[in-house]
């Protein structure tokens, strides 16, 4: 009996160490599952507890998890870099000294609203000469000249021989001499018809063949002095050979066709002289233009060819003929001042200025154009002891003249801020710097 006794105590011992066992073991898996799911069920929100739907609740949880985690942290990201937007763009005072920052104010000056143009240098029609022989002969004597040459009025170009300037002059002597004879046969009758003792017939022939001999020798001379020759001290012993060929007008050599030895032609011209003393601008402005300009309007104009020098004039006269096919009208400008250098035909880009008001205006380096809009940058030239904090303002833009350029703000400009007039397109950059940084 006391046997059955001890095996059945020992039975239930067993028994609870095994019942107790179980139970440990149980405990510590559901601690450490339950350890393992809170955080990500607390960070889920809570969701799903069900025992069956564990597996595909964890996925959920997991993935949800993920996306509400990200999600967090993003909108702490967006938050931090509106905030610091808001804040400005700042730069050390450090930077700012290294680009040369500079601030200033807005100065009112006169920047004229102009129209474009384009055209060249011109000039009338009888700034043209062409040079000829002013009769046929032989080209002697030429002098050295090149195309572009300046020549004055008067310079000897070349001499022509033509053994008809010798008869010329010859035949004028012998008529000179005819008619002095003939003057002294009409005095001679004059007196013997006034004496009775002539025949007036006799003074009427010689009166006749007196006018005769004028004509022919005032005819000589006439010719001898178109061909240069002077007939005041002409005589035998001084009749010419050749005649110069000179410039009828100073100006630039455009043009040389002529040599030693060469049989000229006075229907053919030897060289051609543009004067550049009436030289002008022939301008061509387009049809949407046409109305704003006016006689008198200032002139600006530069030749790219010669290089970026500015040149000046006024408007002069305002053309009547309309060009269908270019939808331009030509207005012609006198040159003021200094003039290019002359070159026949060369391009020109010229500003008519319509106005001469003062107006609001900055720099040009001081507006920054960003697509179709435009700002200037203004800046508290003192944040604290190392920083500058820097602010856009909108602006409407006019007519830019002499580096100036018109302004109008959108926005007032804060208290304390003055504007960057130099370095506003290093302060652009580093804007853009951060926006691709805050893009990252």
């Amino acid at each position: 009996m006391n046997h059955i006794k001890f095996g059945i105590a020992i039975i239930a011992l067993l028994f609870l160490t095994i019942v107790t066992s179980c139970d440990q073991k149980h405990s510590d898996g559901y601690g450490h599952n339950h350890g393992a799911e809170k955080p990500t069920h607390t960070h889920d929100d809570g969701h799903n507890h069900g025992t069956e739907e564990n597996t595909h609740s964890n996925d959920d949880r997991h993935s949800h998890g993920t996306d509400e985690t990200e999600h967090s942290e993003g909108d702490g990201h967006n938050h931090d870099e509106e905030e610091q937007h808001e804040e400005g763009l700042r730069l050390s005072k450090a930077q700012a000294e290294n680009i040369g920052l500079e601030f200033g104010e807005m100065s009112y000056i006169k920047v004229n609203d102009f129209v474009k143009a384009t055209g060249s240098l011109g000039l009338p029609h009888n700034a043209y000469s062409s040079v000829s022989a002013k009769t046929n002969g032989i080209i002697k004597g030429t002098k050295k000249f090149v195309e572009g040459d300046f020549i004055s009025k008067g310079t000897v170009i070349a001499y022509l021989e033509n053994i008809d300037l010798i008869i010329t002059q010859q035949e004028y002597l012998e008529a000179k001499a005819l008619l002095e004879l003939k003057r002294l046969e009409v005095d001679r009758q004059k007196t013997l018809v006034e004496s009775n003792a002539g025949v007036l017939k006799n003074l009427q022939n010689a009166q006749a063949e007196e006018a005769v001999l004028d004509a022919k020798t005032q005819g000589l001379a006439k010719q001898l002095s178109f061909l240069g020759i002077s007939t005041a001290n002409l005589s035998a012993s001084t009749i010419k050979q050749q005649i110069a060929i000179v410039a009828p007008m100073s100006g630039y050599i455009s043009k040389i066709n002529f040599y030693n030895g060469m049989h000229a032609k006075s229907s053919v011209s030897l060289m051609n002289i543009i004067s550049s003393e009436h030289l002008h601008l022939e301008l061509d402005v387009f049809e949407k233009d046409i109305a704003n300009v006016k006689k008198g309007q200032r002139i600006s104009y530069t030749v790219p060819a010669l290089g970026p020098s500015i040149y000046y004039g006024i408007v002069n006269v305002i053309g009547k003929e309309f060009n269908p096919n270019s939808k331009t009208m030509r207005v012609h400008g006198h040159l003021n001042g200094v003039k290019p250098i002359f070159i026949k035909n060369l391009f020109i880009n010229a500003k008519i200025y319509l106005n001469d008001v003062e107006s609001s205006a900055l720099p040009e380096k001081a507006i920054i154009k960003d697509g179709a809009n435009s700002f200037i940058y203004v800046a508290n030239e003192k944040v604290n002891d190392s920083e500058l904090k820097f602010e856009k303002i909108a602006v409407i833009t006019g007519a830019t003249d002499g580096g100036y350029t018109n302004v109008n703000l959108i926005d007032k400009i804060p208290f304390g801020m003055r504007i960057v007039t130099k370095g506003a397109y290093y302060v652009y950059a580093q804007s853009k710097a951060g926006e691709l940084e805050h893009e990252h």
